[in-house]
């Protein structure tokens, strides 16, 4: 049944430990690499390959090491999932949205030699991409399991439901075997040692960010967002929300061409998401949301693209990254 969320239980053992793990990274739609895309990267490989780089085990390596991060590897292709585990070793793990990124999330866990037995999924909306994983999310079938919803939204529920309906899909949530709660979000919380506090944000039918503090550190996961001059206002709740956070990860799905031609579909441009950071005086700012018509290579020209505009304003202090599937970040 849904009801307010309460604190939850701290069940979390020796060091205390925020790490932050990317498990989809895509806006609007997964957009797995093309044949054609793979074959392109081979290429590009190869033709910048030589006789010398072939000599001995440590000149390949050496070769690889020095290919650009657009050749050797990608930024991935599923939808957004993202995950805060508090502390190693836990057994409880926060989540924030539940796209296709999920499912990669499960299969992970059921590796781990220390199981996860409870899961906190924090929704930002209710859009497909944020949802269509948890379907194929192995953990919500498993009776020793506990999975926790949250969302401001009360209609949480039924939304979830609704998806795994027919004719939308053949399995119920019914089906999903672990013991499942549904909390309507009505303020901040507690969880294993952390703050959670939230903030709607500006996108179509709404979208909210979410924070984790730790009492040292500020972590800000704000997803489908077209940031507007409101949100750079020096107004208390900005302030308290945004200000010298340690890591955002902030939707920056346009360049500003594209961001003018697609106003008010609810998402930003990179270089307004380094004048926020700026803004904020934030520490590490991690563009995501990645637009699923872009490959490695626009990807990462945009990110040289985000360092030449920083310089050019004489933006000191930020660090920039592309959120990639795999990245890990320890607070």
């Amino acid at each position: 049944m849904a009801g307010s969320a309460k604190k939850g239980t701290d069940n979390f053992q020796g060091r205390f430990l925020v790490r932050i793990s990317l498990w989809g990274v895509r806006g609007s739609l997964p957009s797995p690499q093309l044949p054609t895309q793979i074959k392109s990267k081979i290429s590009a490989i190869l033709a910048r390959l030589t006789p010398a780089d072939l000599e001995n085990a440590e000149a390949r390596e050496r070769f690889l090491a020095g290919l650009p991060p657009w050749l050797f590897g990608t930024v991935g292709g599923n939808s957004p999932c993202v995950t805060v585990q508090l502390d190693e070793g836990g057994r409880e793990i926060i989540v924030f949205d539940a796209g296709s990124g999920i499912r990669e999330l499960g299969i992970a866990a059921a590796k781990e030699k220390t199981k996860i037995s409870e899961y906190h999924i924090f929704f930002s909306h209710f859009h497909w991409d944020h949802i269509m994983g948890l379907p194929f999310f192995n953990p919500a079938y498993d009776p020793s399991v506990t999975v926790n919803f949250y969302s401001p939204w009360t209609a949480m529920e039924t939304a979830l439901h609704g998806q795994m309906t027919s004719p939308y899909f053949p399995v119920h949530m019914e089906s999903m075997a672990s013991r499942k709660k549904f909390h309507t979000l009505n303020g901040p919380l507690e969880l294993g040692g952390v703050t959670l506090s939230y903030r709607k944000m500006n996108h179509p039918g709404d979208s909210y960010s979410y924070k984790v503090n730790d009492g040292t550190h500020n972590f800000i996961y704000a997803t489908d967002t077209e940031l507007s001059a409101n949100d750079f206002v020096k107004s208390e709740e900005n302030i308290a929300f945004f200000s010298e956070a340690d890591i955002i990860i902030l939707d920056a799905q346009y360049t500003l061409g594209e961001a003018i031609e697609k106003y008010n579909w609810g998402h930003s441009a990179f270089s307004l998401a380094v004048d926020f950071a700026a803004n904020w005086k934030i520490k590490h700012l991690i563009f995501f949301h990645h637009d699923p018509t872009y490959d490695d290579h626009k990807l990462f020209n945009i990110l040289q693209s985000a360092k030449w505009y920083m310089e050019r304003m004489n933006i000191k202090g930020i660090k920039l990254s592309l959120a990639m599937e795999g990245m890990e970040l320890v607070l």
